[in-house]
């Protein structure tokens, strides 16, 4: 593993730059992390008034090149984040507004929900007070290991013009990775190309992030960390439909560029449509977060935290900065085991790290032991979670989410790696009755029902 302090062209024009380190209670928590099978690698960048400063850990890219500035990660949901951008500058073009009713952009075939003469505006997709699903329920993915692939535009539809609101539209926060799909859909349809041509077109390329793309290029490819999921290699995430969600790939030598443009470190036309979009709409995400146009803020020790995470099946990330201070900050992983402590650490002094536990051991579990847990399970009337099975491996999916994985550390006890969760199989005279998930400090029992 490695760590160092480095800087790229861009920022050559600045005052004189420092190299820097890390605390050394980062370090050594990073170092537990690679060697407990956290993350085969972890990809750290600064930037600050003194230019950007690179710390990197662990594994060799596809190529077989070791981790460095341009390594390429699948950022997740940190997407998002430009996605509200993309929002603020067609706002400040006057092509849209925030206000607009979202259905106003959709063709006639699409007729979104609306309660008690409410209308969800792209305002509200944007802060995740859209009442919607935080996922389609229809979604039922061929493939498991890259589950968005193949969810079209037209099951999206089908999917909202049935869907009924449950509550008012703007009453709560929701986190919707629909909602974000969708507005990442309209903003496309409105510049008449795809979402990616529109990210590239506005943010990528004007701020020169050549790195920045959700179509990998060769060089990517060869530049790629695969992404780990408890230790084991998996699939990269295609996500075309709901591609404004979480679909974009990038490096910490991009994303620190990206940084620096919404600190204002680096000139760019694109300054005022950040700011637009830093600005919070509400504070109902509990906890003291606030919530912008993707953006979310939380206080911080020396100033609010302006940030995202994302997590898609191999890769965690964390993307912030404080503008008080000037400094920002990106964590890139190719595992399913988060980081945002490590960067919420970074940004605020009163942000602690969390103490790295070894792995669970994996156990091998018959394939017959398996196909017994296959079934439905009732958690509660209207909150169900259905296991299935694909060889070795067996996949949970939660009413109305997307499917995870289970892993077994013993022939009944199995874990989730997406989310900190245990399932425990409980059966009676040989067959299968319930399941138990523990999260969060409960115990949620749920009859086999099907």
């Amino acid at each position: 593993m490695k760590y160092l302090a480095s800087t790229f062209l861009a920022f050559l024009t600045f005052s004189s730059f420092a190299q820097k380190s890390l605390p050394g209670e980062v370090v050594k928590n990073i170092e537990a992390r690679i060697a407990n099978g956290y993350s085969p690698s972890i990809a750290i960048g600064i930037i600050d008034k003194d230019g950007p400063q690179y710390y990197l850990f662990g594994a060799k890219t596809i190529g077989g090149q070791p981790v460095d500035e341009h390594t390429i990660y699948e950022i997740g949901s940190i997407t998002k984040a430009f996605t509200g951008i993309l929002l603020a500058q067609a706002v400040l073009e006057g092509k849209l507004k925030t206000d607009d009713p979202a259905q106003k952009h959709l063709p006639g075939k699409l007729t979104l929900p609306t309660r008690n003469g409410q209308a969800i505006t792209l305002g509200h997709l944007s802060d995740h007070t859209s009442a919607l699903a935080g996922m389609p329920h229809n979604f039922n993915p061929q493939d498991p290991s890259n589950p968005y692939a193949d969810y079209t535009v037209d099951q999206m539809y089908a999917f909202l013009n049935g869907y009924t609101l449950s509550r008012e539209i703007g009453e709560k926060y929701e986190y919707s990775n629909l909602a974000q799909g969708l507005l990442g859909h309209i903003l496309a349809l409105k510049a008449n190309g795809s979402y990616e041509d529109l990210m590239l077109k506005t943010i990528a390329q004007p701020l020169g992030m050549g790195e920045t793309k959700i179509t990998f290029d060769d060089k990517m490819k060869q530049n790629l960390a695969m992404g780990h999921s408890q230790g084991t290699q998996v699939s990269n995430w295609d996500i075309p439909t709901l591609a404004g969600a979480g679909a974009i790939r990038s490096s910490v030598h991009d994303m620190l560029m990206f940084l620096a443009a919404n600190l204002g470190l680096q000139k760019s036309k694109l300054y005022p449509a950040m700011q637009l979009s830093h600005q919070a709409r509400h504070d109902k995400a509990g906890g003291g977060t606030r919530v912008g146009l993707g953006w979310h803020l939380s206080k911080g020790a020396e100033g609010d935290v302006i940030w995202h995470n994302g997590g898609t099946g191999g890769y965690r990330t964390f993307a912030g900065f404080v503008k008080e201070t000037g400094r920002g900050v990106v964590v890139l992983t190719n595992s399913n085991k988060g980081a945002d402590d490590l960067g919420f650490h970074l940004l605020s002094s009163a942000a602690k790290l969390i103490e790295v536990k070894k792995a669970p051991v994996l156990v091998a579990v018959p394939e017959s032991v398996l196909e017994s847990y296959v079934g439905t399970y009732e958690l509660a009337p209207t909150f169900s979670i259905s296991i299935t099975r694909k060889g070795t491996q067996l996949f949970g999916q939660a009413t109305g989410q997307g499917p995870f994985e289970l892993f077994a550390k013993s022939p009944s006890e199995f874990f989730l790696k997406v989310v900190d969760a245990q399932v425990t199989f409980s059966s009676k005279d040989g067959k299968v009755e319930s399941l138990t998930l523990h999260q969060g400090g409960q115990d949620m029992l749920g009859k086999k029902v099907k």
